[in-house]
């Protein structure tokens, strides 16, 4: 899968396995958006052991698209004050609907925009 064929599937896909660290051994299903060809989540729980707080000190993670596993860095974006607003309305255009409404729209909102990160594709 090259890396435009891993944009397409996070586009078309409802939740993406990720792994945060070197140290986890599942992964864990979550939302991400694309924009710009770059791929983003949010975290929506606080908790220490997040899958956000783990990549604040380890950056090392993978990414699994279907059976397809990809090594990541996750960092948290430079200019996310300027992307914000297309991360929010990527988060809406994909997941406003049905029971996924009210998350979409509580994702949006400044506490959940303080918990963005990006991810990179290293192999």
């Amino acid at each position: 899968m090259r890396d435009s064929e891993i944009i397409e599937y996070i586009k078309t896909h409802n939740l993406i396995g990720l792994k945060a660290g070197e140290f986890r051994t599942t992964f864990l299903e979550i939302w991400m958006v694309v924009v710009n060809d770059r791929i983003f989540a949010r975290s929506w729980g606080f908790a220490e052991k997040s899958w956000y707080n783990t990549f604040l000190s380890d950056s090392n993670g993978q990414l699994k698209c279907g059976e397809t596993v990809f090594n990541i860095k996750a960092v948290i974006p430079d200019d996310l004050i300027k992307i914000s607003e297309q991360i929010n309305n990527a988060y809406l255009e994909k997941y406003d609907s049905g029971s996924n409404s009210k998350y979409a729209h509580g994702i949006i909102k400044q506490k959940h925009i303080e918990k963005t990160m990006e991810f990179i594709i290293t192999e």
